[in-house]
């Protein structure tokens, strides 16, 4: 479906993505159809979320369980336009290692796309969420009618009680509880930059924690509006029992998410024959 210039031109420009410092491709170097099909797909994806928001206003007086399946209906149909509009399809992988009840789920974050690509693969996912985020109007309403977790950050000790006051009920409601431990997007091949975030919800709330790895911010990059052709994998690993250590989980953790994310990368990046 997409041949010629983008599995040349473009899939060199991937490479370049993938590795720390180089330098970013030409603007002459992108194909008109990537400009074009981003530009339709960017404009289509804020109008779907804009619809979402006003015309499924009425969820935020129905119960929290009909409010979710409008977050997931938003999140497959954002995946499906990125897909028939830009080439942009999805693989998961290692579905076999989440739990069906209440879990920790600590995820690689290079991408926008994360935010919402993930929900429709969770359990009733509860994710951790800057508190900023509660404050725009009407997403801020529908947020906390999802029950995510908001954390103000000017607020350090407080925000980590509340933090994991909330996670706690979260796990009584047998909810995944997502959290990116870096805290903010880091682009593919940028040095990993762990937060203790993960640490305090995996101690505090005795839970198998599952990390993911993913190459999302290959093809929906953390900065700029294009969004290209290729798969994004998102891949399930192995959990972490309850009760490790601290610094063998932080270390486990850490070394589990960049090792695979770095082989997800690297598989990204290739071009076909």
């Amino acid at each position: 479906m997409f041949k010629g210039a983008q599995r040349g031109a473009g899939a060199s420009c991937l490479r370049a993505i993938a590795l720390p410092g180089a330098t970013p491709c030409p603007r002459s170097v992108l194909s008109t159809t990537t400009v074009l099909r981003s530009t339709l797909f960017n404009a289509l994806f804020y109008l779907a979320t804009a619809l979402f928001l006003l015309l499924g206003s009425p969820l935020l007086l129905a119960p929290r369980r009909f409010a979710m399946m409008g977050l997931v209906a938003h999140a497959n149909t954002c995946c499906w336009l990125l897909r028939v509009i830009a080439g942009t399809r999805l693989e998961v992988r290692g579905r076999e290692h989440l739990p069906a009840g209440a879990a920790l789920i600590a995820s690689k974050h290079q991408s926008a796309w994360d935010t919402f690509g993930l929900i429709p693969l969770l359990h009733d996912p509860a994710l951790v969420m800057k508190a900023e985020l509660g404050r725009i109007p009407v997403y801020g309403a529908f947020a906390r009618k999802f029950g995510m977790i908001l954390v103000p950050r000017e607020r350090r000790a407080a925000a980590l009680k509340q933090m994991l006051r909330d996670a706690k009920q979260r796990a009584v409601d047998g909810r995944h509880i997502l959290i990116f431990p870096e805290g903010t997007r880091q682009a593919p091949g940028a040095p990993p930059d762990y937060k203790s975030g993960a640490l305090a919800l995996y101690e505090a709330l005795d839970l198998p924690c599952v990390p993911i790895a993913l190459n999302s911010g290959l093809f929906w990059p953390r900065r700029g509006f294009l969004r290209r052709p290729g798969i994004v994998i998102v891949e399930f690993l192995p959990s972490l029992p309850p009760g490790l250590p601290r610094q063998s989980f932080t270390h486990e953790l850490q070394t589990r998410i960049e090792t695979a994310t770095a082989r997800l990368v690297a598989e990204g990046t290739q071009v076909p024959e």
